[in-house]
Formats: C-alpha cells, sequence, structure tokens
C-alpha cells in the first residue's frame, strides 16, 4: 500500500487538495441549484488527465508562484544540507 508523505504541505499535494475541493464543491453545487457546475467537475478532470499525459498543470504553476515547492526540489535541499 502507498501512502503519501503527510509531514508538510508540498506543492504536489496542495494541487491534489485544491481538485478535491473544487471537484467536491462543484458536486454541491450541481446537486443545489443547477446540474450545470458538473462543467466544472469536468474541467477540473481534464487538467488532471493533461497533467498526467504531458506534466503541465495551471494550477501548479500559480502556486510554484506563490512560494509552494516540489516535494522532490525540499527534498533535494534537504539532503545538501545533510551531506
Amino acid at each position: 500500500m502507498y501512502l503519501a508523505k503527510t509531514d508538510e504541505w508540498y506543492l504536489e499535494r496542495v494541487v491534489f487538495l485544491m481538485a478535491g475541493l473544487v471537484a467536491g464543491l462543484s458536486a454541491v453545487l450541481a446537486w443545489q441549484s443547477s446540474p450545470l457546475w458538473l462543467i466544472l467537475t469536468a474541467l477540473v478532470s481534464v487538467n488532471l488527465i493533461i497533467f498526467a499525459l504531458s506534466g503541465f498543470c495551471l494550477m501548479a504553476n500559480m502556486l510554484y508562484k506563490l512560494g509552494l515547492s516540489p516535494r522532490l526540489q525540499r527534498e533535494r535541499a534537504i539532503r545538501r544540507e545533510e551531506g
């Protein structure tokens, strides 16, 4: 069984959090007001598929510019400090 590290909030973890929040919110809004909110769920899905196939993620780029760093970048920095 694979378990992701949860000791800190690295970029990839926040991307999954944001995708889950937006998909969940759009599902609730579709249930409460209009099924057209499911378009937002579809956009989240398309973005996740594009990321899996190409490595490009608009949300990750925005979060990176806000100061979050990828987990591998943090691990490399820790290894440099130790070694």
